[in-house]
This record gives structure tokens, C-alpha cells and sequence, in this order.
């Protein structure tokens, strides 16, 4: 169960008129657990501790309804999912292998249940099913994303073009399209072709920028007159932390001090990084050249991020809790805004973080028509003390923040609030789409079908989400819609089908 956790007691954050902060967008004082009047559905912990232990279980009762009517006229609901998760049809269709299917494979044992998603939800066969799905809970819109090698199985053009793939995108998105459901598509949800991380190390080269160019022209073209919202990456904090600092997702790589075989968490998690806002620029540049004029869709790109609160009162954790938005949001955020990494980050990081070229920034800074934005958990940010002469261990360690919370999520629904105005004051106020939120539970097989489908932790996760989402666009902030994550169970990469 999905607990918010309260501290027993709340540090009050004040500071001299002349200071700004962004968090809290600039507001004093700052007030992280500050008592507010519950508009929803909230079970929460009372503890005397961060961890929650020795814990009291409150219940708070729902004190306002609110639906549709809520949200500006023409607000989107919708939901999500990504092709690897859902798909499977792994080998069917002339599909060529991913690197998730590699990872999955080749090493079981950081997959929880040692499974793979070779079938999945079986959409490759079920699509109708989904749609129906989508479109009997009310939804206006569908977010998933295309395999890239279901549609160039060697990853490159001159590989071939899949054309049974480009079928079976074409059939998904004319389903929706005829139920009347729009389809939002994301071009890159971490699923390399095998092919190209074989031939030259997939993103840690700067080789895949025409190939994901041109992988993403076949996209345009194909399906652009009928696809209007595109979203060229998802998450790519996910993708180059998990896949190349931690090593827990795929390729799968970090220092031998991490735990892996090859790998450098000090270094490749930034060139990974680096070579996707190009990609994602390269993507960009190309649709508003060739495609936009007569096709009339926008492009965008979606990020992850926890909001960060500070744990105690102090300056330093205050900052701290500056310096992770920017090692998780602002790492992609200044650039798409400013052409350049944040200040902190080149400071910390100094020559392992790779620089754009002057022509680089340029092409980079306003690539974005909106910005996709995914919260699921919040954390408390504590300083650790910041010294010229560390050594480099990972991207992890360079923030030099511990942050603190549950294992994953810490429920918290005031953070998707505070991360749409922070955004918002920040960086130029940009269109915003909630493209990811949502929970999930451990399966619990002592349950019945009847029990676990009486989801009322989840129902009440999403009524205090999208009452915060409602609230922040009252507040200013422009967002046009939200997706819940995810439309069915799924693949949930490293965990397999253990979470629900």
C-alpha cells in the first residue's frame, strides 16, 4: 500500500526578502509540510520518522468531488503506455531484437520474476481490445510509442524498412482515429536496436544521431497526416541513470564498482545523455523543416522528475534540494530552454560533462512545442558535504545530495503541483502535458479478483493528483492534459510482472 508519510513535526524555511528560490517558485516562506485542507481522498502516516516506522495509520475523508467540469474546456485524458511493456510479439512481424529484449534474456536475474516481454499484453495481437478499453473508460487519447525495430529491425535505413511494422502502427493509430481517440506517439522509449548497440554502442555513440534522424523521418512520414502530437524521447534521466550509472536497466552498464561487468558510472550516464538531446533536437529540427507546415502537428519531449523537498532546516539542504531538481530536470530543461547544462552540474561534473557547440546550442535551445512531464514520487533532499578533491564515482554520487524516502514511492501528491509551477517560473512557462502519473502494488496472490480489483488506494492516488493538477493550472500553469500510467498492466522493466 502506497502510504503518505507526514513528520511529526514541519520545519518552517524563511529567508530575507531579496533571496529567490525556485522551489516553492519563489515564494516565502517555504513551507514543505505545510497543513493544508485535504480536497481528496488521502490515507497518510503519521511518524515520527522519515521511514515511517512506529506509524499511525490516518484516515482523511474526500471533502470535494470534482470530474471533467473541473478542467479547462478541451483538457485531454488520456492513457499510456510504451512498446516494449505491452507489445510483445517479440519475433513476429519481422521485428529485429532491442536491447531490452537482450538484457531481458541474457540476464534473468535483475529481471524480479525472470521474465521478459516477449509476449506482454500481447497488443501486437490485441490492439482492438485496448482501444475498446481506451475508449469505454472515457478516454480521449492513447500515448504509446513505436518500436524502432519493429519499424527498421537493424536500427538503420539501410538495414530496411520493416513495412509489416509500419502495418501494424498504421492499423493501431486508424483504430483510434476511427473511435475517436488521439493518438499521442512516442518516437524512443529506451528500446535501442540490438543492431546498433552491437555495430557501435548504441547512445554512447554519436553515430546513432542520423540513424535515430532518420528512424524518426520514417515516422513523420508514415504516419504524421494523422498523428499530431509527437514526443521524440521518454524519460531520458531514466534511460541514461538506470541503464548506464546503476546498471539496473538495459544495456545494462556502470563501474565494476556498481556491480557490473563494463561500464563507467562516472562518465557514460552524461554521454548518454548529451547524444539524446541531440537526437531529440536533430528529431525536432527535422519535423518543423520537412513536416509541420503540412502535417500541423507539435513536437515535444517528455521528462521525469521527483519534486524535491528539503529534509531540516537549513540553507544547505535547501540548496541541496536545488541542486537535485537540476541533476534530474534541469539537466534537460536548461538546455531545451537555454541552450546549456545548469551552472551547478558544469560545476560539480566539470570535464566529464560534455559541452555543445555553439551551432549546437542554437539548434537545442526552444526545440520543444510542449514539454511532457512525469511524476510519480517526491523525496527529502540532505546535503553531503561538497569537496574539490572527491573523486568521481557516478552520476549518482556528483549532486552530493542523499535523498530520502520510500524504496520507490514515497506518495506526495503537493510535489506534482510544486513541479508544474516550478516549471512553469523557471523555465518560460511552457505547455505542459502530464504524459505519466499513477501507482502500482506488489501482487499479492491471497487475493481474490474481486479484492484486488477494489482499487480504492489507486482511485484515491489519482483523485489528489489530478486535484493538485487542477489546482496548479488555476494558479497559471499550462497544462493541456494528463495521461495515467498506464492503461493495463504491463511489463514493469526490471520488476517484471511482479508490480501491478
Amino acid at each position: 500500500m502506497a502510504l503518505l508519510t507526514i513528520p511529526s513535526s514541519c520545519y518552517f524555511f524563511t529567508s530575507s526578502n531579496s533571496e529567490f528560490s525556485y522551489l516553492n517558485n519563489g515564494r516565502r516562506p517555504l513551507l514543505p509540510c505545510v497543513h493544508r485542507k485535504p480536497l481528496a481522498p488521502l490515507v497518510c502516516n503519521k511518524s515520527s520518522n522519515i521511514n515511517g516506522d512506529d506509524s499511525k495509520k490516518i484516515e482523511v475523508k474526500p471533502q470535494v468531488l470534482f470530474g471533467r467540469k473541473s478542467f479547462p474546456q478541451g483538457f485531454t485524458f488520456g492513457a499510456s503506455s510504451s512498446a516494449y511493456q505491452v507489445e510483445g510479439g517479440a519475433s513476429e512481424g519481422g521485428r529485429g531484437p532491442s536491447i531490452w529484449d537482450t538484457f531481458a534474456h541474457q540476464h534473468p536475474e535483475k529481471i524480479q520474476d525472470h521474465s521478459t516481454g516477449d509476449v506482454a499484453c500481447d497488443s501486437y495481437h490485441k490492439y482492438k481490445e485496448d482501444v475498446k478499453l481506451l475508449k469505454d473508460t472515457g478516454m480521449d487519447a492513447y500515448r504509446f510509442s513505436i518500436s524502432w525495430s519493429r519499424i527498421l529491425p537493424k536500427g538503420s535505413i539501410k538495414g530496411g524498412i520493416n513495412h509489416e511494422g509500419i502495418e501494424y502502427y498504421n492499423n493501431l493509430i486508424n483504430e483510434l482515429i476511427q473511435n475517436g481517440i488521439k493518438p499521442f506517439v512516442t518516437i524512443f522509449h529506451w528500446d535501442v536496436p540490438q543492431a546498433l548497440e552491437d555495430e557501435y554502442g548504441g547512445f554512447l555513440n554519436r553515430r546513432i544521431l542520423d540513424d535515430f534522424k532518420d528512424y524518426c523521418e520514417v515516422c513523420f512520414r508514415e504516419f504524421g497526416d494523422r498523428v499530431k502530437h509527437w514526443i521524440t524521447l521518454n524519460e531520458p534521466w531514466t534511460f541514461s541513470s538506470y541503464g548506464y550509472d546503476t546498471g539496473v536497466f538495459a544495456p545494462g552498464r556502470c563501474s565494476k564498482s556498481q556491480g557490473c561487468s563494463v561500464g563507467d558510472s562516472a562518465r557514460e550516464p552524461y554521454i548518454v545523455s548529451h547524444n539524446l538531446i541531440l537526437a531529440h533536437a536533430l528529431a525536432v529540427e527535422l519535423y518543423r523543416e520537412k513536416f509541420q507546415d503540412s502535417q500541423r502537428g507539435e513536437v515535444g519531449i517528455t521528462l521525469v522528475c521527483h519534486w524535491m523537498t528539503p529534509l531540516t532546516y537549513s540553507s544547505q539542504n535547501e540548496q541541496a534540494a536545488e541542486r537535485a531538481l537540476d541533476f534530474m530536470f534541469g539537466w534537460y530543461m536548461d538546455p531545451l530552454v537555454h541552450g546549456d547544462y545548469p551552472f551547478i552540474m558544469k560545476t560539480l561534473v566539470r570535464e566529464r560533462l560534455p559541452s555543445f557547440t555553439e551551432e549546437e546550442s542554437k539548434m537545442i535551445k526552444g526545440s520543444y512545442d510542449f514539454i511532457g512531464i512525469n511524476y510519480y514520487t517526491a523525496r527529502y533532499a540532505n546535503s553531503l558535504p561538497i569537496s574539490s578533491n572527491d573523486m568521481p564515482i557516478s552520476y549518482n554520487s556528483d549532486s552530493h545530495v542523499d535523498l530520502r524516502g520510500s524504496n520507490w514511492l514515497f506518495v506526495y501528491p503537493d510535489g506534482i503541483r510544486d513541479l508544474l509551477l516550478y516549471t512553469k517560473n523557471k523555465y518560460n512557462d511552457p505547455t505542459i502535458y502530464i504524459t505519466e502519473n499513477g501507482t502500482s502494488q506488489m501482487d499479492n496472490e491471497n487475493l481474490s479478483l474481486e479484492e484486488a480489483l477494489d482499487d480504492e488506494e489507486r482511485v484515491n492516488y489519482y483523485t489528489l493528483h489530478l486535484n493538485k493538477v487542477e489546482e496548479a493550472i488555476r494558479l497559471g500553469v499550462n497544462v493541456k492534459g494528463y495521461f495515467a500510467w498506464s492503461l493495463m498492466d504491463n511489463f514493469e522493466w526490471n520488476d517484471g510482472y511482479t508490480k501491478s
